[in-house]
């Protein structure tokens, strides 16, 4: 029986919201090992000067404790 953990991340990035999650997931592997999926809770963007400047998304990423 494998017990998981799940842990709430905000991210962002500057080229898409796949970019967000990219940095999300890289960001959570340096001190969470075996993470197995991520969920993409929540999407958005700010806007400067007429156009969108940043993405950011909420993510809860979901990794193995126990195997």
């Amino acid at each position: 029986m494998a017990i998981l953990k799940v842990i709430e991340v905000l991210s962002n990035g500057k080229t898409s919201w796949e970019d967000a999650t990219n940095n999300a997931v890289m960001e959570a592997s340096k001190t969470v090992k075996d993470i197995r999926s991520v969920f993409v809770e929540n999407m958005n963007c700010t806007v400067k000067d007429g156009k969108v400047d940043e993405y950011r998304v909420n993510v809860k990423i979901t990794f193995s404790v126990y195997n």
